[in-house]
Formats: structure tokens, sequence, C-alpha cells
């Protein structure tokens, strides 16, 4: 009898771990917004590894942040006027195509008359690019000490370094004289930093202060949905005129977390006009859905930021787990195609999705001498072993690889035809395409393009080329776990 009873007991669980199983799969085929290959990765794992692969799932196979913070941060965007930028005529098609796919994602069009200024020192050779990090983050900081309304700050990390201590020092000054300080961080990019005495320190003197998705979705007491989630947006508005943006973290070049691949190679625009509206509403939609704080009325209440004559058309977009699906994803692949005659790319993280990797090796297929420089050693092996996976296809494509070899080049920037830019937080890898709030900044303009360029030619003129003769004496061993993790990179 009680042999009868343990068989249907064991006949119970291995009937219910099957329809656990079947369930996961089913789920994973049919969530939504998921590519094919994600939705194959997915289903081979769980079906692989049948036990580990259904109790995972749940927390790395699902991007929900939750439905009640999805609904405040839909609201919140919706509530705040968008500053559409319909005064802006981008002045060629190819511009213009790249341009309305951007505006797709926000609702925020091109405004025109925006200075832009991408910061650095100037008489830092190609060598030291370092000394290009410490002047934006002097920049940032001066800005802060000309500030007279309020500060707003989010950044993924901020690290009790120099600089970092530099810009707490600025805003803790700022807010002691009366200026309306909100800072808002990554609560797992800046952990450390807000459980040291910087964070008090910006609390006493008075700063509104915030660790964004400090929690996660929960069923109970468990936590459902990538637990990975992150907050990756870099970006800084001051007084409603002047926004600041790019890669940059609070952080020295040293990156002291990190300072086996030191330094870190950045980039920073300081952004005066029209388009730090758009900056501002973007920071605030979050603000709003994370703390309930009302300040719908914040941007309207402040004066229209200057259009100057002579400056530049920009439009700013952010993504994240609330907006279209391939959003960020599809802004690169617009950009590319719009390219004629030149392509030059820099991104520290290369993990491409497959409408990015056709449309990269379709450029030069078009007759676009298209360049894309990559770090010589990535801070995280999985995915230098994926971008690796990469390289056969893009070298046979005709597509100029390069291997920036003095520190890690975080950079993430794209030009094209001399004329469009493309600069942000966002890498083109599958957390930046697909899960973490980001932020980027298109520019129409070819002077401002060119300076970009320029930057881009540093980097180049410090790198080493690729050649396809070297990937092909890759051993066997090194092949296969390129690959393997290649075609595991949907699920990275």
């Amino acid at each position: 009898m009680g042999g009868a009873a343990g068989n249907l007991i064991e006949a119970a669980v291995v009937v219910c771990g099957f329809v656990i199983h079947l369930l996961v799969v089913l789920r994973a085929i049919t969530r939504p917004n998921r590519t094919p290959a994600s939705r194959v990765a997915w289903i081979a794992a769980i079906m692989c590894l049948p036990v580990l692969g259904a109790v995972v799932y749940p927390f790395l196979g699902e991007t929900s942040i939750g439905r009640d913070r999805a609904h405040r941060l839909r609201d919140a965007d919706s509530r705040l006027a968008a500053p559409s930028g319909a005064g802006a005529k981008p002045g060629e098609p190819d511009a213009a195509s790249v341009s309305d796919l951007c505006r797709s994602i926000n609702g925020f069009g091109p405004t025109p008359g925006n200075r832009i200024e991408l910061l650095g020192d100037p008489d830092a050779p190609p060598g030291e690019p370092t000394r290009d990090c410490d002047a934006a983050i002097k920049g940032l900081v001066e800005a802060f000490d000309a500030a007279t309304e309020h500060i707003h700050l989010s950044f993924y990390i901020w690290l009790d370094d120099d600089n970092g201590g530099r810009v707490a020092d600025a805003i803790s000054a700022a807010a002691r004289r009366g200026v309306t300080c909100r800072v808002m961080v990554d609560a797992l990019g800046s952990r450390d930093f807000i459980r040291g005495p910087r964070w008090r320190q910006l609390r006493e003197a008075g700063v509104h202060l915030l660790a964004a998705l400090e929690d996660v979705p929960r069923l109970g007491r468990f936590a459902v949905g990538r637990v990975d989630l992150r907050n990756h947006r870099k970006l800084v508005v001051i007084d409603n005129r002047v926004a600041f943006c790019g890669s940059q973290n609070c952080a020295d070049p040293a990156f002291r977390v990190k300072p086996k691949y030191a330094p870190w190679i950045d980039i920073l625009l300081r952004c005066e006009g029209p388009v730090a509206r758009q900056a501002q509403h973007l920071f605030l939609a979050t603000w709003i859905a994370e703390t309930g704080e009302d300040l719908y009325k914040l941007p309207a209440a402040a004066p229209e930021p200057e259009q100057h004559r002579d400056g530049v058309a920009a439009q700013m977009f952010g993504t994240g787990p609330t907006t279209l699906g391939n959003s960020m994803s599809d802004s690169f692949v617009s950009a590319l195609y719009a390219a004629e005659h030149e392509l030059i790319i820099t991104t520290p993280y290369f993990v491409p999705d497959e409408a990015l990797l056709r449309a990269l090796c379709a450029a030069p297929r078009r007759g676009v001498t298209t360049t894309l420089i990559v770090p010589a050693r990535n801070d995280n092996p999985l995915v230098g072993a994926a971008s690796r996976s990469t390289y056969p296809d893009l070298l046979a494509c005709g597509v100029r690889l390069f291997e920036y070899p003095l520190g890690l080049l975080h950079t993430k920037s794209l030009t094209a035809d001399r004329r469009i830019a493309l600069v942000g937080s966002a890498n083109m890898d599958r957390r930046s395409l697909e899960l973490n709030f980001e932020n980027n900044l298109l520019v129409l303009d070819s002077g401002f393009t060119e300076t970009v360029r320029q930057r881009q030619l540093g980097y180049l003129s410090q790198s080493t080329a690729v050649e396809a003769g070297t990937i092909e004496a890759r051993s066997f061993r090194t092949r296969l776990v390129d690959d393997l993790v290649g075609m595991a990179s949907p699920l990275l």
C-alpha cells in the first residue's frame, strides 16, 4: 500500500513538473515584444535544462517592471506636455527619416536653435583621452555652480572618488544656497555610493534623493521578472535650459571598481536650448512615477529655453521596458540605412540583435565606408565572447573593424555622412536594446557631427585593425566558446 502511495506521489510530482515546464515554455513563446531569436534561445534553454530553465526563466526571461510602475510611467509621460519640436525641418530626406523614427518613440521631434558642445580638453592628444573625461566633469560642476532654480541629475553609476566627490560637493553647495536638487541613481549601479557617506552628505544638504528600481516586481515575497532591469540613463537638466547627456558616469576615468580595464573613455555633451525641455521630460516622467511628486506643471511654468540663431537641430529620445519594443534598435538601424558614404561607430558592448547586425553588414555592401571601434579587452567576458562571434560576418561584408587597446572605450557614438550624429547612454547590446532605461541624442548638423567624428578618429588613430586572418586562426576551442555564447546572446 505504501509503495502504491509512493508511486502515486511520484507520478503526481512528475505530472506537476511537466505541466509547470509546459507553462513556462508556452510563456516564453507567447510573451509580447520578443524577437524570434530570443524565443528560440529561451525555448532551447528551457528544453535542454528543464528544471534549471523553468526556475531561471521567471527571474531573467521577463522584462516586466511591475504593472503599477509601468502604469505610473505611462501616466506621467502622457500628462507631461511633450515638446514636439515641430518647428525644425531636417534638410535631407535620409536625415528626416531618422528623425521621424526617433520622434515615434516619445513624440519629441527635432528642435532648432540648440547650442551643443562636446566637452573635453582641446589640448589633449589622442593618447590621453582621460583628460577629456576629467574636463567634462569640470564643465558639469561649473554648470552646477551657476544653477539658480533646480538641478535634476540621473546617473547609472556614481562612485565616491575624485570626480564623484566634486559633483557631490557642487550639488550639496547648490542645495544649501536654495537650488532645488533632485538626484536619481540606479540602485544597483550606484549601490556602494548609496550606502556611503556621500549619500548622507547630499541628504543632509537638502537634496531630494532616489535610488531607482530599488524594488523589483513581486509575487508575494518572491521576485518575478528580470531582477537586473536597470536605469542606465546619464542625464542632467539645469534650470530647464541646459542639459548634459552622453556615456559619462559620475566617476574618475580610473573607475576604481574595475581598475583592471581602466581608464574608462567617455563622451559628454552640453546642450543649451529647446532640446533641454525634452531632457527635462525624460527625467520628470521617471521621477514622478517613482516618487509620486506632483511636478507636472514644472516645465510649463519655466520660461521657454532660448533658441540660438546659430544653433543646430537636435532631438532627445528615451527607451525602456514601457516603450514600443525594439525602439532603440530601430533608431540605430534607421541611422545605419541613412548613411550613403561613411559610418563610424564606437560602442563598448557590441551584442547586436539580428536587425542591427544585418543593417551593419549591409552598409559596406551598399558602398558605405563602415568603421566599427570596440575595446580590445571587455570588462564583461560573456559580452566580449558574444561580440567576437560577430567578427567573421562583419569582416566578410567589408566592415572595417578596430579594437581600442588603451582602456575600456565606453563612448557610445555614431556618425553618418558627416551630417548625422547619435550619442548617448545606449550600447549596441541586448541590455540597452531591450531591457534598460536609456537616453540618446540625435543631432542633425554637419559642424557638430564633424566634431564628434574627430573624437572618433582620435580613438581610431590609437586602435588596431582586426584582420580576417587573425579571426580565422583562432583555436577550435575559442571559436566554439565564442559561438556558443553568441547563440545565447538573446538571453544576456
